[in-house]
């Protein structure tokens, strides 16, 4: 069983930054965050392979956000710098302990396991 709960959401002004955390329990091979807002499908913004370290941004992010694992703590985190209001939503947190091909990696309904998410609001 995996379990993720994530943290270090909050409220920022745009051009902040916030870091996000996920603490896992249990292994994935696929790890993966995940945002929504009101009216909005949920979108991929970040994934990495834990293993190797490998990882892949959605376009609307590169540049600003940034994965990191803390293997020690088994947590991995969401850097994200140059906050726009746009990136204001919930985010979770997803793993698969199966290794989803990059192709799919940006799709939710790749991944069983899900955190509850935390709150990042970004105003103007």
């Amino acid at each position: 069983q995996v379990q993720l709960v994530e943290s270090g959401g909050g409220s920022v002004q745009a051009g902040g930054s916030l870091r996000l955390s996920c603490a896992v329990s249990g292994y994935t091979y696929t790890l993966a965050w995940f945002r929504q807002s009101p009216g909005k499908v949920r979108e991929g913004v970040a994934v990495i392979y834990p293993g190797s370290g490998t990882a892949y941004y959605a376009d609307s992010v590169k540049g600003r956000f940034t994965v990191a694992q803390d293997n020690a703590k088994n947590t991995r985190y969401l850097q994200m710098n140059s906050l726009k209001t746009e990136d204001t939503g919930m985010y979770y947190c997803a793993a698969n302990k199966a290794l989803i091909a990059p192709a799919l990696i940006l799709s939710p309904i790749n991944y069983n396991y899900w955190g509850r998410g935390t709150q990042v609001t970004v105003s103007s």
